[in-house]
């Protein structure tokens, strides 16, 4: 993870405490050299804990501790010093274009600093602790009429090992709060774990607890997948075995390139599964013409799919679902006044979404491989399907 972005975040360290050292504790403190060492000491020591992060072959250190604490020390001591160096540099510049003395850059710095270290402890405190439950009632066509108010509950990207400690309880929250909901069908779009399966076993019970009547259903998503890890080809190989036997003890109904109907008396919808459909270096081992096959064409699609991206690239030109549900983006898990990260980066990143009378939702899921939110909780997502009357159209 670190290894990936490594440059940036050094060159965001090292330059923010360079450009601090030279305008304000060489040229208007006048510290000496062993007092300015001493303002170096933090800065060498995330130079060495970025590093170090840095040449951990996984993609995130076995125990997520190490990246916790590291994110905590970004986001409190690193970020809000790089905010404060651009502002003060941006107003450096406004300064000598106008023949001005005071930098009112350095203020506004300081306090957006202050915010964003305000901003980070909320995310990594109470932001990551919330549960939105998400209601959408969905007016569709070709609706089998058996089917009117069929109630489906959707959520994703688990990543289990970020429940691990004193956040064990949010994870039996959510399951708690999925059952409450009675839904008829429990949809779950991939990444039940961080890396290896083996950040389930604690969990094993309360995942197992999960029940609908017409099911759970779940697909694989890219960290379902042996990617994250360095290891031989028969331990990649025994780990994703292993995360689909871990969903079939559960009970859930696993769809690799599969479909499934569900029925109501004469009428069915069907439902379709496919494996982890992403844009590199993501996995793409969708086959959508496998898990279609034998699908009458007037029948009711709903399609489980974990990459969103698929929808434009895939799911609409090789299928007919009327209903895609998707996770992967975490809503970027930082949106501000409706800005998103993930906006930049997909075209359906977050919410509901239609084309042409066919409907996908991107949930912002539960967790995440760091804990942290603001602005974009982890949420569940109740969907009650209706028949779309002819008055409706018009």
């Amino acid at each position: 993870m670190i290894a990936r972005m490594y440059i940036p975040i050094l060159l965001m360290i090292v330059l923010s405490d360079l450009y601090i050292d030279i305008h304000y504790l060489r040229r208007k403190l006048h510290l000496g050299g062993w007092k300015r060492l001493l303002w170096w000491l933090p800065c060498i020591g995330m130079v060495g804990y970025t590093v170090g992060l840095a040449s951990v072959q996984n993609f995130v250190p076995d125990n997520l501790t190490w990246i916790e604490v590291y994110l905590i020390l970004l986001g409190i001591f690193v970020v809000p010093k790089a905010m404060f160096t651009v502002c003060s540099v941006m107003g450096l510049g406004i300064c000598r274009l106008t023949h001005r003395r005071d930098n009112w850059g350095n203020l506004i710095g300081f306090f957006l600093g202050i915010l964003l270290i305000l901003m980070f402890v909320y995310s990594v405190t109470f932001g990551v602790r919330r549960l939105t439950v998400k209601r959408i009632d969905l007016y569709v066509e070709e609706l089998p009429k058996a089917f009117e108010g069929y109630r489906i509950v959707h959520f994703s990207d688990a990543h289990v090992g970020m429940f691990e400690g004193d956040k064990a309880d949010l994870l039996k929250r959510d399951i708690d709060s999925i059952n409450a909901q009675r839904a008829d069908l429990v949809a779950f779009t991939g990444d039940l774990q961080n890396m290896q399966p083996s950040e389930l076993y604690p969990f094993m019970d309360v995942l197992s607890s999960i029940k609908a009547p017409d099911g759970v259903y779940s697909v694989l998503g890219n960290h379902d997948y042996s990617q994250y890890i360095n290891a031989d080809a028969a331990i990649k190989a025994a780990n994703e075995k292993e995360i689909i036997a871990r969903q079939r003890q559960f009970g859930w109904q696993l769809l690799l390139n599969e479909h499934v109907v569900v029925r109501r008396g004469q009428d069915s919808i069907v439902v379709v599964g496919t494996e982890n459909d992403g844009r590199a270096p993501f996995p793409q081992r969708a086959d959508y013409v496998k898990a279609m096959r034998g699908v009458g064409k007037k029948a009711f699609v709903i399609m489980l799919q974990h990459d969103p991206s698929a929808w434009d690239r895939h799911v609409l030109p090789l299928t007919s679902a009327r209903l895609t549900l998707s996770g992967h983006t975490h809503a970027g898990q930082v949106s501000l006044l409706g800005f998103r990260p993930t906006r930049f980066s997909y075209t359906q990143d977050y919410g509901l979404y239609e084309q042409a009378g066919s409907y996908l939702y991107v949930t912002a899921g539960l967790g995440g491989v760091v804990p942290f939110r603001f602005g974009a909780s982890a949420e569940l997502v109740v969907i009650t399907l209706h028949r779309l009357e002819s008055s409706k159209k018009l």
